[in-house]
């Protein structure tokens, strides 16, 4: 008998002080929903991980584009940061030569600077973008299939 009120006692104790164990989880591993080929051409997919948060004021998305697609120009109200989980990617920013980006690499765009970046033609790319709420971004210039080419034959001449 004494064990058994023992056994309840703790049970009570333990019951009475625990904690809440229901959180707001998602998850950045999940592969997001298909974007809408609407400023971009290829195949890409979006898993908005924070998103349209005021208290935090930022968000931070997935992108995970196939090789050989290409996103469009275009700029942010915020300083954006890129972080490549895997694979490579073209960046370029307006006025200066594009680059490529590889797993592991960490690139800041300054807010208000017109810039792309997408997969490369051989590589599938996941990064993590970094960039403030509030202001949608501003898309300005379409990235051709011609340009994009253009800017692969250039970088894998460098190579």
């Amino acid at each position: 008998m004494k064990k058994l009120i023992t056994a309840i006692f703790m049970f009570a104790t333990t019951w009475a002080f625990s904690q809440d164990t229901v959180y707001n989880l998602s998850s950045y591993l999940t592969e997001g929903t298909k974007a809408p080929n609407t400023h971009y051409i290829g195949e890409a997919w979006l898993n908005r991980i924070i998103h349209d948060d005021s208290e935090l004021g930022y968000n931070i998305t997935k992108a995970t584009f196939k090789a050989n697609s290409t996103l469009d120009w275009h700029k942010h109200s915020s300083a954006q940061v890129l972080i490549v989980v895997e694979g490579e990617a073209y960046y370029q920013e307006r006025g200066r030569e594009p680059v490529i980006l590889k797993t592991g690499d960490i690139i800041r765009c300054e807010k208000d600077t017109e810039h792309w970046h997408s997969s490369t033609k051989t590589s599938d790319v996941t990064y993590l973008a970094l960039y403030g709420g509030g202001q949608p971004t501003t898309w300005t210039e379409v990235v051709t299939q011609e340009y994009y080419d253009e800017v692969a034959e250039k970088l894998k001449n460098k190579s």
